[in-house]
């Protein structure tokens, strides 16, 4: 009996048959030169020691689009919503090299990432190897579950094989279709409008994607605000009392008022009392918590916080590190690890590093805490955790580096004692009024000693109060403040958003930022030392001429739409609804906005007019 198997990289391929071929392993050639295919024997537990060969893709092998007929300028951009779409081969020496192998083979074995892309490629495989081999059907396709190149995990994955998912993979499907049908007719559209109208250059296209222009939104609300934003004056108190050589200032517990003769009468009548009442004196303990297990958003966002990273440079980095199996599996919504996870095994790889050895020393020593579980779950994945030890000096790769100590730091910290402080609050009344002061002072670090990133420090010190003491008012002062605009959209803040709101998944919110960012539409702007995002000219009037279209319950610019697309895949995953279903409810949907966008599109060229004059 022979078995075929097929990852989605070289990489994984390559790691994959070296572990269960035991470092027995014939390599040949393909005729892509990125391609090998891997021989040797494994005994599974149904078959027992049977041939094997691995090779692999280089992910998509087909890819969705139109007959020739339907090419930019010989079709109305209109009937790409109802015209064929073909499935077409991309990758044909990959294809072809697939099919060849599965001649022979009597059952076909899938090793593609874990989420419903990989289930996609895993149909793509299985099309390309019934294609050489009409025998193998979905009945003896096995499908491995690996979130990580260990080992004993590897071979857990080839002796528990579980199903193809052809839901997720119809879910995939659709998204495809209905990204392409939307995406080309709009993108055609809004390019001949604006090269007919002089606004973009003959070359130039102006795309439209239903996850890039709610992003794009997302930056130029943010714009707006703060480009519209007015300023106004709030009033407030301040009363500062002086103790054991210590000048203590006190809050106002009402705030900031805008209104200057009412703050003006409570602060004349607080002038009467030369001194004021300690009310309320408490120490509390108070704790910083350790982090919550890793999910890729929120990799993404601290590498842009911490790091000055991209999105999309934070993941190539990531899957360069799980590739070379140092990492697990880094696109997860999941923020638990598993109670199968081995964390004493982690913390002896990593326990010979200089950096934070010693830390692992003491977790093995002296124990570790049980990892904080959050709330989310994609039951594909546990949280990125290191898998095997690298020395971050090894990697020559500036990101790499930076993204891999994170990982190992956070986990660590995971790991670790939350850290522990105590808060003391004074309550003052100052005539009838009350203010607040408070202090931290840390009395154990804990988690912080490892997770450099974060900081909680001790605050100055309050003097030596107690409750119904008498203290002399110092100095009372009404001051004048401004209110402050927002900030521009950060790539963490716009990271945040877009997970929020469902607009692409973990593993493509990088992606559809680059694409923003590519086709001009947005541009970084460094203030100080914090990057911002801004739109250019010709994406704020883009998004502004959407908004001021009147679509029927509907928002072109703003997320909701594709939210009811990302929550319509998950009913497909889940069995509730039809592929055919679905596309047919969007396509009527982005087809009437179509005759909206035809009818009125001298609404969008006079909006990206008009933007492009403001200065």
């Amino acid at each position: 009996m022979k078995i075929l198997c097929v990852a989605e990289k070289p990489s994984i391929a390559k790691e994959v048959a070296n572990i269960l071929g035991g470092g027995n392993v014939r390599v040949r050639s393909s005729k892509n030169k990125y391609i090998k295919n891997y021989d040797f024997r494994y005994s599974f537990p149904s078959t027992g020691f049977c041939d094997v060969t691995m090779t692999s893709v280089l992910g998509h092998i087909t890819n969705l689009d139109f007959p020739s007929s339907y090419s930019w300028g010989k079709c109305s951009p209109r009937t790409l919503f109802t015209a064929e779409i073909l499935t077409k081969i991309t990758q044909k020496e990959v294809f072809d090299n697939i099919s060849s192998e599965a001649r022979n083979s009597s059952k076909l074995m899938i090793w593609t990432d874990c989420d419903r892309e990989g289930e996609y490629i895993g149909k793509e495989i299985f099309d390309a190897a019934r294609k050489g081999n009409s025998q193998i059907t979905l009945n003896n396709v096995w499908r491995s579950k690996f979130s990580h190149l260990g080992r004993q995990h590897i071979l857990s994955a080839a002796n528990a094989p579980i199903q193809l998912d052809m839901k997720a993979a119809n879910a995939v499907q659709c998204r495809m279709e209905v990204d392409l049908r939307v995406g080309l007719s709009f993108t055609r559209l809004l390019t001949d409008n604006l090269k007919n109208a002089k606004i973009i250059k003959d070359k130039e296209v102006a795309s439209y994607g239903t996850c890039q222009f709610p992003t794009l939104g997302f930056v130029v609300d943010r714009y707006k605000r703060v480009k519209n934003f007015k300023s106004e004056p709030f009033w407030y108190i301040e009363p500062m009392i002086r103790k054991e050589s210590k000048k203590t200032s006190f809050n106002w517990v009402r705030g900031n008022i805008f209104d200057r003769l009412y703050v003006m009468i409570l602060y004349e009548k607080c002038l009467k009392n030369e001194f004021g009442t300690i009310t309320k004196l408490e120490t509390k303990s108070t704790s910083n918590y350790r982090p919550l297990p890793l999910t890729t958003v929120e990799l993404q966002k601290d590498c842009a916080r911490y790091f000055k990273m991209s999105a999309k440079s934070t993941l190539a980095a990531a899957e360069a590190l799980y590739n070379r199996g140092f990492l697990s599996y880094p696109r997860t919504e999941t923020d638990k690890y598993p109670s199968s996870l081995n964390l004493k095994d982690i913390f002896e790889k990593q326990k010979q590093d200089s950096r934070w050895g010693l830390w692992c020393n003491k977790l093995l020593t002296e124990g570790h805490e049980t990892p904080r579980s959050g709330s989310h779950d994609d039951h594909a994945h546990p949280a990125i955790h290191p898998v095997n030890y690298v020395s971050i000096d090894s990697l020559n790769n500036q990101n790499e580096k930076k993204v891999y100590e994170y990982v190992v730091r956070r986990f660590l910290a995971c790991c670790s004692k939350d850290a522990v402080g105590l808060q003391t609050s004074a309550t003052l009344k100052w005539g009838d009024e009350f203010f607040t002061a408070k202090g931290l002072m840390v009395t154990e670090r804990n988690y912080l000693d490892v997770f450099i990133y974060k900081k909680w420090d001790s605050s100055k010190p309050l003097p030596k109060l107690s409750e119904g003491e008498k203290v002399k008012i110092s100095s009372g002062l009404m001051k004048e403040g401004k209110t402050s605009p927002p900030q521009l959209m950060t790539e963490t803040e716009l990271i945040a958003l877009m997970d929020a709101n469902g607009i692409g998944t973990d593993a493509t919110i990088a992606e559809h930022i680059d694409k923003i960012i590519s086709r001009k539409y947005v541009e970084k702007e460094k203030r100080g030392r914090v990057d911002y995002i801004v739109p250019s000219k010709l994406g704020l009037g883009l998004i502004e001429g959407f908004d001021k279209m009147e679509f029927e319950g509907i928002s072109l610019s703003k997320p909701f739409l594709r939210k009811a697309l990302e929550n319509a895949l998950q009913e497909i995953c889940d069995g509730v609804k039809r592929k055919e279903e679905v596309v047919e409810e969007m396509n009527k949907i982005y087809n009437d906005a179509y005759d909206v966008c035809k009818r009125k599109e001298s609404i969008l060229t006079n909006s990206c007019r008009i933007a492009n004059t403001v200065n």
